[in-house]
């Protein structure tokens, strides 16, 4: 080989090289990179139109969304919607389970609310989403911490069976009901239950003020079905933007990736213009790194 062809060569197999370390880079990034997708959680949307509501929010970036049921809308104007924007309708969340607890004493209150989460199981199905939000029982003067852990166990084991003939999850919230204050105790209150139907929905801002969503993070692990996201500072609770609150929003991506999440996160937060969605996407990026 002479000087000449020993030279390119060496500078073409240096290329060759350098290219496959950079794609090997690239495709190892990917291949690590959290597999969420984006979501929204249309919490004041109960009746139609919904297909204006769906185009801004893919606009905006977002390729779900999560409804509350039971509502008003109409199912095939739903479906629609869904199907023009291809906007993924990846769950609902219960519309009655704070007026009609599960853990209540008065049965027809119970009742009520056992009817509301079997539409709900209706609806998801219908949608083609995965899982329905349940807060399962609410403490208060009337209502002990061991009653409303008892009862609304009692309750939520009755409904397994439609839940998994409709092939839906019945995800359970931690929320300001003075009820599963502890990471430990979440996961053991689902443990309980012994069925993969039932797992946990994870809000990130609803634990700050007595706890690090972090720790929540990890000793939930597997059980955590869905995320839900929002910011929250003590002095005014939960009126920030994303990333101006009191979450350590680093800690919690460590401890989502470290306990191998994949699936939705969904932001909580108010509705607004295309500008003001565009936004809570553009925050949700930065602060997870999801873009």
């Amino acid at each position: 080989m002479t000087t000449i062809d020993r030279r390119t060569f060496l500078a073409a197999a240096g290329g060759v090289a350098a290219a496959a370390l950079v794609n090997g880079s690239a495709a190892a990034a990917e291949a690590a990179a959290p597999k969420w997708k984006r979501a929204f959680m249309l919490g004041g949307h109960t009746k139609g139109p919904i297909l204006p509501t769906f185009q801004l929010l893919k606009e905006a970036g977002f390729e779900g969304v999560e409804l509350i049921s039971p509502n008003q809308l109409d199912l095939d104007e739903v479906l629609a919607a869904r199907e023009k924007t291809g906007i993924v309708i990846h769950g609902v969340s219960g519309g009655r389970h704070w007026q009609d607890p599960l853990s209540d004493p008065d049965p027809q209150v119970v009742e009520r609310g056992m009817a509301a989460i079997r539409q709900e199981f209706l609806d998801c199905k219908a949608y083609g989403g995965t899982t329905v939000l349940v807060v399962p029982a609410v403490v208060n003067k009337k209502v002990s911490y061991r009653q409303a852990y008892e009862r609304s166990q009692a309750n939520i084991r009755k409904l397994i069976p439609l839940a998994e003939e409709s092939g839906v999850k019945i995800a359970v919230e931690e929320v300001w009901n003075k009820f599963l204050l502890s990471p430990v105790e979440f996961s053991r209150y689902i443990d309980e239950f012994q069925s993969p139907t039932v797992g946990a929905y994870f809000d990130v801002g609803n634990v700050v003020e007595f706890g690090y969503p972090e720790e929540w993070i990890r000793e939930l692990g597997h059980r955590i079905l869905k995320i839900h996201i929002k910011e929250y500072a003590k002095a005014k609770r939960f009126s920030y933007p994303l990333g101006e609150g009191e979450i350590d929003w680093p800690a919690v991506r460590q401890a989502l990736v470290d306990v191998g999440y994949e699936g939705w996160i969904t932001a909580e937060v108010g509705f607004g213009d295309l500008d003001a969605m565009k936004d809570v996407v553009k925050r949700m990026n930065k602060l997870l790194q999801m873009g």
